[in-house]
């Protein structure tokens, strides 16, 4: 059976763990990778879109990449319990025409008990910024 761990239930230290484990794998942009760390059957809301299991986590998260360019993320842990953990994140990324942007959200994570993320709802706004104003270079 997979694992990824730290398992549940998190303590303050295996749920700051579990969040920069999450932000180094999508700063891979490896949609392979970072897929691995969800169950099978995952369920995500990203924004207004629903997606389902781990295939389609890799076809959103290539489109995704595609688009957002240089994409750099930073992950704060919010809030814990059990097996549960909530996030605020920024990105930045800029797209084909050099339009940069730093996208701003949170997230709510609940997992299994072997580690792996069954539910993971995001809520995401974008602003428009000028190079210059980058944060994460």
């Amino acid at each position: 059976m997979e694992q990824k761990h730290p398992l549940p239930p998190f303590t303050r230290e295996t749920a700051l763990q579990k969040v920069q484990m999450a932000e180094d794998a999508w700063n891979t942009r490896d949609p392979q990778r970072v897929s691995l760390a969800y169950t099978i059957d995952t369920e995500w809301r990203n924004r207004d879109q629903f997606i389902n299991g781990r295939a389609e986590v890799q076809a959103f998260l290539t489109k995704k990449w595609e688009k957002e360019l240089d994409y750099k993320l930073k992950k704060e842990l919010w809030s814990f319990t059990d097996n549960r953990i909530s996030v605020r994140f920024e990105y930045e990324w800029h797209d084909a025409a050099g339009q940069w942007y730093r996208s701003y959200g949170n997230e709510q994570w609940e997992f299994d008990p072997n580690g792996l993320m069954q539910k993971r709802y995001a809520s995401i706004n974008d602003l428009v910024i000028d190079s210059k104003d980058r944060k994460f270079l």
